[in-house]
């Protein structure tokens, strides 16, 4: 049974984690509610002795994405997925739509739902997130993965584009089928037809009296994109001092000149590369994500008990 954990973040802003797994939570103290699957509240169980992962999705995704990364992982770690406010189903406040207000978030579900020391895993923008945490919060967190999100700031004119992009959707659609289909082959931005994306975006859909809209709403979008857009994030992510692991898909947005870069910076970067994918990796290849992945939290998990042991 999917079970969902209401979360207070910053401001008082409503955010739910999901497990996707099901697993009962046992062992590690948490300050979460947790919600049945009838609906009603349930306390959060006794402490989870697994190790915490918090799956970040980015700018146009939701918790929901991660399900099939969760599962996998949950045998052997306790990994939960964030709808970040404005998306999913977290609050959806008028503002702040801001780097600090999101990695405050983050931090405090860490913290409600008894997660550290925490790997967190990033995508895009959650990525950014993530390693934000990790500078802010080195108590908490205890490894980072971080999957297609740049340190350098793209160009204003990245912002207009994007900006364009958005307003060129064709809301409201009639059907979720109509939402695979223009992104997955007629939207005219995109590089070349691929149905995984048209997937992907059919996920952050909802029905309403007019037809499929999206979860989140466009100018809170736009609002988060713009201190990414201003702001080059080097000095941040130098001072990520846990084990971090920055992966690329070969056709995605972070170059891998950038990528290595990142690693370079900081102090115990690691670095994969992922073919015959673009910037939805995990989704573009999700067997060679899992791989990677896995294989980073079990060198992380090595790591840790060979200097608990020293």
């Amino acid at each position: 049974m999917i079970q969902r954990y209401e979360v207070t973040g910053a401001g008082g802003v409503r955010l739910a984690a999901w497990d996707y797994a099901g697993a009962p939570a046992a062992g590690r103290a948490a300050s979460a509610t947790a919600v049945t699957g009838g609906g009603g509240a349930a306390g959060p169980g006794a402490a989870d002795e697994r190790p915490g992962v918090l799956l970040l999705h980015g700018l146009l995704g939701r918790a929901s994405h991660w399900a099939a990364t969760a599962r996998r992982l949950a045998p052997r770690y306790r990994a939960l997925a964030l709808d970040q406010r404005g998306h999913g189903r977290s609050g959806k406040p008028a503002g702040p739509y801001t780097p600090d207000a999101y990695a405050a978030d983050v931090i405090s579900a860490i913290e409600q739902l008894g997660l550290a020391p925490v790997t967190l895993v990033g995508h895009s923008m959650g990525a950014l997130t993530a390693w934000q945490c990790a500078a802010r919060r080195p108590d908490l967190v205890a490894a980072v993965v971080i999957c297609d999100m740049r340190a350098a700031a793209p160009a204003e004119a990245r912002q207009r584009e994007w900006e364009d992009w958005l307003a060129g959707w064709p809301l409201p659609f009639a059907t979720l089928g109509d939402v695979r289909h223009w992104f997955g082959a007629d939207d005219p931005w995109a590089d070349s037809p691929n149905p995984v994306r048209g997937d992907f975006f059919a996920e952050v859909m909802e029905e309403r009296h007019d037809g499929w809209r999206p979860l989140y709403a466009p100018e809170h979008l736009l609002r988060s994109r713009n201190p990414w857009i201003r702001d080059a994030h080097w000095d941040e992510l130098a001072r990520v001092t846990c084990p971090t692991l920055v992966v690329r898909g070969l056709d995605g947005e972070l170059g891998r000149a950038e990528a290595q870069e990142m690693v370079r910076v900081l102090p115990r970067g690691h670095y994969a590369e992922i073919p015959d994918a673009g910037h939805l990796v995990p989704w573009d290849q999700p067997d060679a994500w899992l791989t990677t992945l896995t294989d980073f939290l079990h060198e992380v998990s090595a790591e840790h008990q060979s200097s608990g042991t020293a």
